[in-house]
């Protein structure tokens, strides 16, 4: 069933009802809610699967000692591989945030998380700008701004990582 969802989010079906999911799996729609509770329910275990197969995307492999181009590579690169693996769990549950508490936090989650990652690789930076760039480069880092320039703009993602790399270059550099 969880596949069957990932399957119609990828398609770009954020919220089918329980009649289409348990046509993808093959199963009857009672079916269906002997195993989860309701369809929030099912989307979030779609949602925390997609999170857990994204988990090893997370580490831009950065030291300590690299350049500030270096680290702006890297992180560029990672955020595009994460986001590229994430997209169409991360379209659905912005879809279903508003609604659903438990998705709006898990997204509060994964963008405190990727923005205390940016803090950390660039703290030189960002103390040599008395922090004032980090929620700019928040913002440029995030999903959003990936689905903007990926599907808004259309740009393929070697563009969308040139895109990324020359803001933050302009930024930081």
């Amino acid at each position: 069933m969880i596949d069957a969802l990932v399957e119609l989010y990828e398609e770009g079906q954020y919220e089918p009802g329980a009649n289409v999911i348990a046509e993808r799996a093959g199963l009857s729609p009672r079916s269906l809610f002997r195993y989860f509770d309701d369809i929030d329910d099912l989307n979030s275990a779609a949602i925390d699967r997609q999170l857990e197969a994204a988990r090893p995307l997370l580490d831009p492999g950065i030291r300590d000692d690299d350049s500030t181009v270096v680290k702006i590579e890297r992180v560029v690169e990672a955020r595009v591989r994460l986001f590229e693996t994430i997209a169409p769990a991360a379209r659905a549950a912005r879809v279903c945030a508003p609604r659903h508490g438990i998705v709006a936090a898990q997204i509060r989650e994964s963008r405190s998380y990727l923005r205390h990652q940016l803090q950390r690789v660039f703290a030189r930076e960002l103390r040599a700008s008395g922090g004032a760039l980090l929620p700019a480069i928040d913002a440029l880092c995030a999903f959003e701004a990936y689905d903007l320039l990926r599907h808004d703009q259309r740009l393929s993602r070697g563009r969308t990582t040139a895109a990324l790399v020359a803001a933050l270059t302009a930024m930081l550099a």
